[in-house]
């Protein structure tokens, strides 16, 4: 009996499987380019776009952060700064002016698998203001973090793709298993 509701449940969509629930950190910056309404806004429609993986919003808490202008701006060292004096729950989104790292991007995650070096930035986000597809930004860059991985994808409309755009917004079964997997072993993904 237990094998075959072990097939069963193999079998299901991952839509029709127990949910996993996605909290989220927000760093706002006072004084910053971000209103508050924007990235809260931004954030729950990201965490909606991996609905297409069983995970479903969680409690999304907003850091307000009153600091110097320097902090608002990602830069490895700042960054690290900052990160260590905030120890903010993660998975964590700083909401930044700019950036000042070079090659610039205008969203980075940083895994475990990329944070060895700079561990007080694991499992964040940092996501510079004028971000294009800013919803669908946030969700490729939550993938990288709960897959902790840097992997991109070439199928056309994959979530994954090295570039982002409006439409691109799928993810494949596997990737939907292995970020669920990734990210609820990592303690990033809570079961309700």
């Amino acid at each position: 009996m237990r094998i075959i509701l072990l097939l069963l449940l193999a079998a299901m969509p991952l839509q029709a499987r127990e949910p996993y629930v996605l909290p989220l950190t927000l760093v706002h910056f006072a004084n910053g380019s971000w209103r508050e309404e924007e990235i809260v806004a931004a954030a729950t429609q990201a965490a909606g776009i991996l609905g297409q993986c069983a995970i479903t919003p969680g409690k999304v808490e907003v850091l307000h952060v009153d600091t110097e202008r320097r902090f608002r701006f990602f830069h490895t060292p700042t960054s690290r700064e900052l990160a260590r004096k905030l120890q903010p729950r993660t998975p964590a989104i700083f909401f930044v002016d700019g950036t000042r790292q070079n090659p610039a991007f205008d969203a980075e995650a940083i895994g475990r698998g990329n944070s060895r070096s700079r561990p007080e930035l694991r499992d964040t986000v940092w996501v510079v203001h004028g971000a294009r597809d800013l919803e669908i930004a946030i969700a490729h860059e939550l993938v990288h973090v709960l897959m902790d991985s840097g992997e991109h994808s070439e199928e056309p409309g994959n979530l994954m793709r090295d570039e982002t755009a409006p439409g691109s917004v799928r993810l494949t079964d596997a990737q939907c298993e292995r970020l669920r997997a990734i990210g609820s072993a990592n303690g990033l993904l809570r079961v309700p």
